[in-house]
């Protein structure tokens, strides 16, 4: 079956980069939305975070190298991944604007080895950086999981297609 006799598929312009050809493909990826933090405080929005291995307790995430937490998240030793739900948008959206004080009017504490932990949220990890490497045009971060809770079994925040929206069971 071609593209074009698929009405699901929407071919992308003729001679598309692989940037496009990728920027275009993943909107239709829905992906679970975090805030990472850093020491600083410096923290940002990613929908970037995976787990990489249960034994050792291995995550990862990714950031822009041009983004403004980017320097930041170069020289942390440590780092927390904050998982959202569906009534944060205001709080992703904040950690994805640049220009402004991240935490400012944002409820926070400091965590083992002054890693900003958000009050709030889902759920929350803090892990220590065993691993960074520069991957084209982004900075690739794996750590080894040490502490973290869930706090409620919201319904998850998710990214798709552009825009926020809620992940609710099927059954």
């Amino acid at each position: 079956m071609t593209a074009s006799a698929s009405p699901r598929l929407t071919p992308c312009a003729a001679g598309p980069g692989a940037a496009e050809i990728l920027r275009s493909t993943l909107r239709r990826h829905a992906a679970g939305v975090t805030v990472i933090t850093v020491p600083g405080p410096a923290g940002f929005t990613a929908t970037s975070f995976t787990s990489v291995s249960l034994r050792p307790a291995l995550v990862s995430f990714c950031v822009g190298l041009t983004a403004s937490a980017a320097p930041a998240v170069r020289t942390a030793d440590r780092f927390a991944v904050h998982l959202l739900g569906a009534r944060d948008t205001a709080l992703a959206d904040r950690f994805a604007t640049s220009g402004i004080d991240r935490f400012a009017g944002v409820a926070w504490r400091d965590g083992a080895a002054e890693v900003p932990l958000l009050d709030g949220v889902s759920a929350w990890l803090t892990a220590r950086v065993t691993s960074r490497q520069t991957l084209g045009d982004h900075l690739f971060v794996v750590g080894q999981v040490d502490d973290g809770t869930v706090v409620d079994e919201a319904a998850p925040l998710v990214h798709h297609a552009g825009s926020f929206a809620s992940a609710l069971p099927l059954a």
